[in-house]
């Protein structure tokens, strides 16, 4: 039975970039660039919590990393180093190793160094603290947004929670469209290189991760704002639009989560210039509302008439 630190050494241990010391110490030293500011957010991903105990391990590699890339990406920084802390029912070297190889697939694409973390015995659950540098006072915030910024999305909005609302049997759709937005929920793409374009572009930004009203509206809160959204602007997968007419399809895209695409504002001036964006980064970007002076959140559809739309988004304690 090999030993905690025989896996550590065999699955987590690699060469860390930017790192004085990484892996295989009491701590880790790290040396931010000169007039940078570090960047730092963590997520705890409980099974049957957050993800299916039996999800495949890549997979699950790959978005334990994402979803915390993501967080960086709102705020326009530069991943470069990660924790991952694991608590495993058993040493399951197979696992291991599928888990490891999806986590530095996407660690590899995106820089980020392995300095550090923890295994330990217990009901699988995993612990990722991420940190980057963004320069000096330049970060993206929530509290940013203004009157009269318009508010733009990436990507198009649903399809992961279209995705677990298939496997929870609460929907049924074709075996095309599962394999359509299977990948959404499990091998979420964080937009890393538009959050650091979006810098001195965006006012505000937050990524999508407990439904668009839910997370939109922490902006609103943290700004002292409110918003006009209009409902037809949303951006929806085909497969997604094709679903359209059940209620369980409009909740995944208004609040339903786990998107990890980005939210932001932008004073209406750089419209042109964030749809520009859009062409160099082959992403769409979509306008989907207006800041306003008022406090609350207000959706209207294609006549411009209030929607009484409920959605509160993930809810940590349900």
């Amino acid at each position: 039975m090999p030993s905690e630190f025989d896996l550590i050494r065999q699955y987590f241990t690699r060469p860390a970039k930017r790192t004085v010391l990484g892996v295989g110490d009491d701590a880790a030293l790290i040396r931010v660039a000169d007039a940078q500011e570090l960047a730092i957010s963590t997520d705890l991903l409980l099974a049957d919590r957050h993800f299916f105990a039996d999800d495949d391990a890549a997979s699950l590699g790959h978005k334990a990393l994402a979803v915390n890339l993501s967080d960086l990406a709102a705020m326009g920084a530069t991943p470069r180093w990660a924790l991952l802390s694991l608590a495993l029912p058993e040493a399951n070297e197979q696992w291991l190793a599928q888990f490891s190889a999806g986590w530095f697939t996407l660690a590899e694409a995106h820089g980020v160094s392995l300095i550090g973390g923890d295994t330990t015995r217990g009901p699988l659950a995993i612990s990722v603290t991420i940190m980057g540098e963004v320069a000096r006072g330049q970060a993206l915030r929530r509290a940013g947004a203004q009157v009269g910024d318009e508010i733009w999305v990436s990507g198009t909005l649903g399809d992961a929670a279209l995705a677990l609302a298939y496997l929870q049997r609460r929907i049924q759709i074709s075996p095309h469209a599962a394999a359509a937005v299977l990948p959404r929920l499990h091998r979420p793409t964080p937009r890393v290189k538009l959050g650091q374009k979006l810098l001195g572009l965006a006012h505000s930004a937050i990524d999508i991760s407990d439904g668009l009203l839910a997370d939109l509206g922490h902006v609103l809160q943290a700004s002292g704002v409110g918003a006009e959204l209009h409902i037809d602007a949303v951006p929806l997968s085909e497969t997604l639009r094709a679903y359209w007419h059940e209620d369980v399809a409009r909740h995944a895209a208004l609040a339903g989560g786990d998107d990890y695409e980005l939210c932001f504002t932008a004073k209406a001036a750089n419209h042109a210039a964030i749809a520009q964006l859009a062409k160099r980064l082959k992403l769409p970007l979509s306008c989907i509302g207006t800041i306003t002076r008022e406090p609350g959140l207000i959706v209207r559809d294609a006549d411009h008439q209030v929607l009484d739309i409920q959605g509160s988004g993930f809810d940590h304690f349900a």
